[in-house]
């Protein structure tokens, strides 16, 4: 049963990307096909499908994703009309937030797109030097503490809410995973441009950035690349910047990414944006050994879960770049072994086999 069961999720993760590329699937098992999307929380981004191919889906089917999708619109009109509302009070006190991931979405698409995305927060990025002045304007405006970060978290943030409102606010200093990653780019807001939002204004990252912070989110800040994990939810999000009017800038993308970890993590992305969602990636970033390895790896644990402790060593293929990019720059001055090959300390083995255990909302 355990077997039949994994085959039945392999051609489930087939026939669910083969309607995100506008293709219906041959003999669909629509129910497995929708548990899947539940998992991943892409039921909503199934929508453009259904209106594409209504009457060669079942009625029920189409009805259940139908309903799915206008909830979603009216849930996230009111996380758009909670953001504006936010902005503008940061505005008053004289700070100008860059609006990141599902924000920035709401920021800069037009309404009919809003319910394809499942969201449960609004993620803000002000410098720390605003934070202050930003509370008072959040706790004017009704919000409260619900979650401060430790102090030994590595990264300051603060989720905040209200009792009316359907989403909470994820308060940031910094963008997400390690500050390592974005160094190359130099200062987010230069790749960024001010937009209205509301009565207020945001910096709204360009699409090349976004891609570049979807990335180091998810391989990173969730260990995706470590564990071998697939958010699908997050490759939509990459496919509809990269088929968008601005559009990702490969060659951009590419310069943003200069260091072996991060090349290696976001080519990794970029197969799978070739190979699972049919998205037109030059070839020259989806060619190399080491991406391809992760990508199958990635694709053998989602389709065989029992797979993701025989395979967790892959993860030591990119260590020695992890100690010496990301380590050595946590840790200036420090020489860093001339070995070609160095294995992961004993806790850290035990923290990504811990992880991997874990399934995480949105990941397969």
């Amino acid at each position: 049963m355990l077997i039949f069961a994994m085959a039945e999720h392999s051609r489930s993760l087939t026939q669910l990307c083969e309607c995100f590329q506008g293709r219906v699937p041959k003999r669909a098992d629509w129910m497995s096909l929708l548990g899947l999307a539940n998992e991943t929380l892409t039921t909503t981004a199934l929508m453009e499908f259904v209106t594409r191919f209504e009457d060669r889906i079942p009625e029920d089917v189409c009805r259940y994703i139908r309903e799915m999708f206008e909830r979603n619109v009216a849930r996230n009109d009111r996380l758009a009309a909670q953001l504006a509302e936010t902005v503008a009070a940061m505005n008053d006190r004289g700070v100008t937030p860059v609006l990141l991931k599902g924000a920035a979405m709401l920021a800069t698409a037009a309404r009919p797109h809003w319910g394809s995305r499942l969201m449960s927060d609004l993620d803000i990025m002000v410098s720390p030097d605003q934070i202050d002045a930003t509370l008072d304007a959040l706790f004017a405006l009704g919000y409260s503490e619900h979650f401060l970060a430790p102090p030994d978290g590595g990264k300051w943030y603060m989720e905040l809410k209200r009792p009316s409102d359907v989403g909470m606010v994820d308060l940031h200093r910094a963008l997400p995973g390690p500050a390592f990653f974005y160094r190359p780019s130099g200062d987010v807001k230069q790749h960024c441009k001010m937009m209205p939002v509301g009565r207020g204004r945001a910096y709204i990252p360009s699409a090349t950035y976004q891609a570049l912070i979807l990335t180091i989110h998810d391989q990173f800040q969730d260990a995706d690349y470590w564990i071998g994990n697939i958010d699908v939810r997050h490759l939509i999000e990459l496919r509809d910047l990269a088929v968008s009017p601005e559009g990702i800038d490969w060659e951009a993308l590419a310069a943003l990414t200069p260091s072996k970890l991060a090349r290696n993590a976001l080519e990794t992305q970029l197969v799978a944006l070739f190979r699972l969602l049919g998205v037109a990636v030059p070839t020259r970033m989806r060619s190399r050994f080491v991406p391809r390895l992760q990508h199958r790896r990635r694709l053998a644990q989602a389709r065989l879960p029992l797979l993701r402790q025989v395979l967790l060593p892959i993860a030591i293929l990119d260590y020695r770049n992890y100690r010496d990019e990301l380590g050595r720059s946590n840790r200036t001055g420090e020489i860093v072994s001339d070995r070609k090959w160095a294995l992961p300390k004993s806790d850290t083995l035990r923290f990504l086999r811990g992880l991997s255990r874990e399934q995480r909302a949105g990941k397969i």
